[in-house]
């Protein structure tokens, strides 16, 4: 009789049941078969299984072994069921006898000496594990604090294989892994969310206090960071554009459990949540390369992994010098800033990963960097043909265009600091709160930024004046109708900074005072 032991596995975010069946052919050639659709990694399992049996002072079957990963027509991928696999082979084999081996499921890769390497998804197969009622979870110890935030299920860490054979046939206590301490743990992670972790973690980061001269644009990205919109900086080089796109993460607001939860899984899953790191604090800031490929920023490769976009999901995607992205790649954004999800289809599978991130971008105005000031030598021919690399399209998703003023260094030194991140992240948390009590009937909508059609007719009336004004606004540069309802959702979120109930008008001339862009190119002529 076959033995079944549990383990987990990860498609996308999310994490399915692996059963692993292990079953001895008395009398045939000595071998390890394992089946299932597995692979390269899993098919090497059976010589790491081999070797550390060995170390472990345990014995290889003399008979043809079979292993077999269910369900059989699912791809699985990872060195992360060697523990599933060895456990169930030296239990069929009478090696060991462990105690209610069906509670348990596990994950770990095996080194050649036994001892327990960590992996990744971790998080995303401790989720699926709870979900499906499993009572406990064997993993590595340096994915302990990974794991442990998932409420309803045990986690037990290891760091060899004797130390997991000793705690199954119940001949060792594992250090912390009562259900009393583990829920102590969890909250106390959780808890840095808002508390000192995370801020720990910001002392080390950048503060708006180190920028001066850039007021307006400061408050244009307030503006950006209150209702979730994305923005486009234009200035000569060393105005300070990328100074500030650094620091927006610094003002947007402390991240939620849940959004913790989904960032970690989507580290976890790419492999770059360090090992020994528990949920991550705060709010990624992605900033690739202009050379980066396509499948680099919008995710890919033969398994479908995440990309750029995801990796800056609940957080800041930050693209410098944007005219220089090849065209292909730029457009290939489209649909993750509108449907905030990316789907990459591949031979090996397709995968669906959150890409609910705020864009920033930086630009300059002209191939030599200086228009409009006296240095600049480029025709206006050469200026639209610059802008051009990035497509229409690409612009009507960008709420905030915002010229970036010239700083003389000579000025800076005696000008007081008049905006620090805490205060401006204040500010932006209280325009935040107000819109998810406005949203808080609404599925997937909490910021401004996310209103549908419908929404925008409710909660962004305005007035006859208004009304004629941005319609005069269209008139003259052109706007679609997706640009109307992003200065419809911008003057919401302005209206909010200031804490009144309806669109103002004067929050509609602060928001088309927001799209530099289209007065810049409005005053050159095309040469045809």
């Amino acid at each position: 009789m076959a033995t079944v032991v549990k383990s987990m596995a990860t498609v996308g975010v999310d994490g399915f049941m692996v059963e692993i069946e292990a079953s001895t052919i008395r009398g045939q050639q000595q071998m390890m078969s394992i089946i299932g659709l597995p692979d390269q990694a899993i098919k090497e399992a059976g010589e790491r299984i081999q070797a550390a049996l060995v170390s472990c002072g345990y014995e290889m079957p003399k008979d043809k072994t079979i292993i077999s990963l269910a369900p059989g027509d699912k791809k699985k991928r990872g060195s992360h069921f060697d523990l599933g696999m060895i456990i169930a082979l030296l239990f069929q084999t009478d090696q060991i006898s462990p105690k209610n081996l069906g509670e348990y499921a596990f994950v770990g890769e095996l080194s050649l000496d036994g001892r327990i390497r960590p992996c990744n998804g971790v998080l995303s197969m401790v989720t699926e594990a709870a979900k499906c009622g499993v009572k406990a979870v064997v993993v590595p110890f340096a994915n302990r604090k990974e794991a442990v935030t998932v409420p309803g299920v045990r986690i037990c860490p290891v760091k060899s294989l004797p130390d997991t054979i000793k705690f199954l046939e119940g001949r060792l206590d594992l250090d912390n892994q009562d259900e009393d301490e583990d829920e102590a743990m969890r909250s106390e992670l959780l808890g840095n969310q808002g508390g000192r972790g995370a801020k720990d973690e910001e002392s080390k980061q950048l503060d708006f206090s180190d920028v001066k001269g850039q007021d307006e644009l400061i408050e244009a990205i307030v503006l950006a960071a209150a209702g979730g919109h994305n923005v486009l900086m234009l200035g000569e080089p060393g105005c300070g554009k990328t100074m500030i796109a650094q620091r927006i993460p610094t003002i947007l607001p402390r991240m939620t459990e849940k959004e913790a939860l989904e960032v970690t899984k989507i580290h976890s899953i790419a492999g770059l949540l360090e090992n020994g790191k528990g949920l991550v604090s705060y709010r990624p800031f992605r900033a690739p390369h202009h050379n980066a490929s396509l499948n680099a920023l919008i995710g890919g490769g033969s398994y479908a992994q995440p990309g750029e976009v995801s990796l800056a999901h609940n957080g800041v995607l930050f693209l410098d010098e944007l005219a220089e992205f090849s065209k292909s790649t730029l457009d290939a954004l489209r649909q993750p800033m509108e449907d905030k999800r990316v789907t990459i289809s591949r031979v090996n599978g397709t995968n669906s990963y959150p890409a609910n991130f705020m864009f920033v971008a930086a630009m300059n105005p002209c191939p030599c960097g200086y228009y409009p000031s006296k240095r600049c030598r480029c025709t206006d021919y050469e200026i639209i043909h610059y802008r051009s690399k990035i497509s229409g399209p690409i612009l009507e998703r960008i709420d905030i265009q915002k010229s970036v003023a010239h700083v003389d260094y000579f000025e800076l030194d005696d000008e007081a600091v008049s905006h620090t991140s805490e205060e401006l992240r204040e500010r932006v948390e209280k325009a935040r709160r107000i819109q998810q009590e406005r949203f808080k009937g609404e599925a997937d909508v909490n910021c401004n930024a996310q209103m549908t059609t419908t929404m925008i007719q409710k909660y962004c009336k305005i007035d006859d004046e208004s009304t004629g004004l941005l319609k005069k606004a269209s008139e003259e540069y052109g706007y679609s109708a997706r640009v109307i309802h992003k200065l419809l959702r911008l003057a919401r979120t302005s209206a909010d900074l200031d804490g009144a109930e309806g669109v103002r008008k004067e929050d509609i001339i602060r928001v088309l005072k927001c799209r530099d862009l289209d007065v810049s190119s409005s005053r050159m002529y095309t040469i045809k």
